[in-house]
């Protein structure tokens, strides 16, 4: 029996998911907040999402993000926006499908077969990484520093933790830009000066222990005692 996580602050919409899906064989739980169904999503893996983007707390497209830094789960986004340009924004944020409202539930549950079709085998990438002092909690964006809560923008947390997934190794200039900042900012290297510059100061790093760099190739978050 599959296990569908559907986010949406609808009660309605979530009565009836729950009535139609359960009775077409999955299991169902559902949350009603972004942070909620992070959570959930975090604690007892899916094997699909199934994502509103108009959420009280958090837009969609966020949730997408953070549930990319950690899991290749199948996200199916449900939306009101039909626009071509939503669309490509959802997708490019990470979701593998996208339906507007209404729906009918033959197609909802057409497009979670597809998706449990090609969901992959192995899914393990873990929500924390410990690195040294520091601590990321990927779900909920949180960075600790021996112990103490660390104050990072979105952008930083992101940087960091791109470093972070691949600990001990240069990543380049161009790989963090495109993988943090999306495609479209692959030529503006003076972005890495500034935030490596950032970082380095909230982690009582400004000799560049921790986060290291390479001036011809890029960065690299140092395994402690290399």
């Amino acid at each position: 029996m599959s296990q569908i996580l559907i986010i949406d602050d609808d009660p309605g919409l979530l009565s009836v998911c729950r009535v139609g899906l359960e009775a077409l064989g999955h299991q169902l739980r559902t949350a009603e907040t972004g942070n909620e169904g992070l959570s959930e999503a975090a604690i007892r893996p899916p094997d699909v999402i199934v994502l509103d983007l108009g959420l009280p707390d958090l837009d969609g497209l966020v949730i997408c993000e953070r549930v990319r830094t950690w899991s290749q789960v199948p996200i199916i986004v449900l939306s009101a926006d039909g626009s071509e340009d939503r669309k490509v924004e959802a997708l490019e944020k990470g979701a593998d499908d996208y339906m507007t409202k209404p729906f009918g539930m033959r197609e909802l549950n057409a497009r979670i077969t597809v998706a449990l079709r090609h969901r992959p085998a192995d899914d393990e990438r873990a929500t924390e990484i410990v690195v040294g002092p520091l601590q990321l909690d990927l779900v909920h964006h949180e960075a600790r520093l021996d112990g103490q809560p660390l104050d990072l923008t979105p952008k930083e947390f992101e940087f960091i933790a791109y470093l972070a997934h691949h600990v001990g190794k240069v990543c380049t200039r161009r790989m963090i830009l495109e993988n943090v900042w999306g495609p479209h900012y692959s030529t503006e290297m003076q972005y890495l000066k500034v935030y490596a510059y950032r970082l380095r100061r909230k982690l009582h790093d400004e000799k560049g222990r921790l986060l290291q760099s390479d001036p011809s190739v890029g960065y690299r978050l140092a395994v402690p005692g290399e």
